[in-house]
């Protein structure tokens, strides 16, 4: 297993060739199993557009699909596409290069292109998701930000969705604990869904990864979002659900997991609480109860956790400082037993910009001495 200390190469080809991988993804009407179908077939996107249309239809490709294919009618596209990715620094990462996730390789629908930025290294770590809903309760965001370090200091790399929430609070306790994590996107990753996690998307590109399946430029449609969840699953050992309803988007996560053989896990909650059913439920179902990160690392396959001791010494980096002086301030004038307004800490550190103020408390966030509530306020956490 290549380790985090050395960042992994990028994946070699020509531009030709990644040309062609380009316009196979954006010809319209072929999805991933078939295209890996293809490939497997003709070996390799370059073969594959040179094939006649009616070549193509023995391959059971239907007669639309295969002149689009013989037409060669997205390359005008993947040629804007190519050099917009090398514009702004995004990589793409085929099914047939080494570095490409094995886990994920083997489900029933692989992604054939992954377009990242950051350090695809983290691809190779082994890797726990915790997800769950976009409306947690403070419980929620408590237990997702914990687990999050916690999987972090273990050597874990964190997988979420960068969705508001739980996957917002499990990616920055991961970040917190100087740690990995990998944003899977439901969009392209240059485009930053949703608009309030443009910090922590920078932060993760510097110290993890950002991935999609979508072209850069793809908006965030609501259907995406069950797509992206397979590959959520699919890089990870096991999948944590912390919060959601009956029928969420976790659940759907939940369930591919366990289609691809993963395990799960469920965090219990109130009876009471909406939020708690989807865990709750999944427990009923046979998934593991997870009342600490321990449960849930104890559980794991046995390759993962022999990966996980592989991993903890060499994955950590230093966790990140806040700025000394502003931090050290906030840190004074915030209590811990009541919640202060942004408005309140901006009046009292009238010599620092409100951007200062804001990034200062984003840095404190992620070192887990603040929490901010809801309303654009911030209370100091107890420790």
């Amino acid at each position: 297993m290549e380790t985090a200390s050395r960042p992994a190469p990028a994946p070699t080809r020509s531009d030709s060739d990644s040309l062609h991988w380009l316009a196979l993804v954006l010809t319209p009407g072929i999805g991933a199993r078939k295209s890996a179908d293809l490939i497997e077939a003709y070996r390799s996107p370059t073969a594959l557009f040179r094939a006649s249309a009616s070549e193509l239809r023995g391959c059971g490709i239907q007669a639309a699909v295969a002149q689009a294919i013989a037409s060669g009618c997205a390359f005008d596209t993947a040629i804007r596409l190519q050099e917009r990715m090398k514009n702004e620094a995004i990589g793409l990462l085929t099914i047939q290069d080494a570095q490409y996730p094995e886990l994920l390789r083997h489900i029933f629908d692989p992604p054939i292109c992954l377009f990242f930025r950051g350090d695809i290294a983290r691809l190779s770590m082994t890797s726990i998701a915790v997800v769950g809903t976009r409306r947690p309760t403070q419980y929620g965001l408590t237990v997702a930000g914990r687990f999050g370090r916690e999987f972090a200091q273990a050597g874990a790399c964190v997988v979420s969705g960068m969705a508001r929430g739980v996957d917002t609070a499990a990616h920055k306790g991961a970040l917190e604990a100087g740690g990995h994590t990998i944003a899977v996107f439901g969009c392209g990753v240059d485009v930053i869904y949703p608009t309030e996690n443009k910090q922590l998307s920078s932060l993760i590109a510097e110290h993890g990864l950002l991935l999609s399946e979508f072209p850069p430029g793809s908006p965030a449609y609501p259907q995406n979002f069950p797509i992206r969840n397979r590959i959520v699953a699919g890089l990870c050992s096991g999948v944590v659900v912390v919060e959601g309803k009956e029928f969420s988007g976790s659940a759907i996560t939940a369930r591919l997991a366990l289609d691809q053989g993963r395990e799960v896990f469920a965090v219990p909650g109130n009876i009471t609480s909406a939020m708690s059913l989807g865990p709750n439920t999944l427990i009923k179902q046979g998934a593991q109860p997870a009342l600490s990160a321990e449960d849930v690392l104890v559980n794991l396959p046995i390759t993962a956790r022999q990966g996980l001791v592989a991993q903890r010494d060499l994955t950590m980096a230093q966790p990140l400082s806040p700025m000394a002086g502003l931090a050290a301030q906030l840190l004074e004038i915030i209590p811990v037993d009541a919640a202060l307004h942004l408005d309140e800490i901006l009046d009292l550190l009238p010599d620092n910009s409100s951007s200062e103020i804001i990034a200062a408390l984003f840095d404190l966030e992620l070192q887990g001495q603040i929490r901010q509530l809801a309303g654009r306020t911030f209370a100091k956490v107890w420790t």
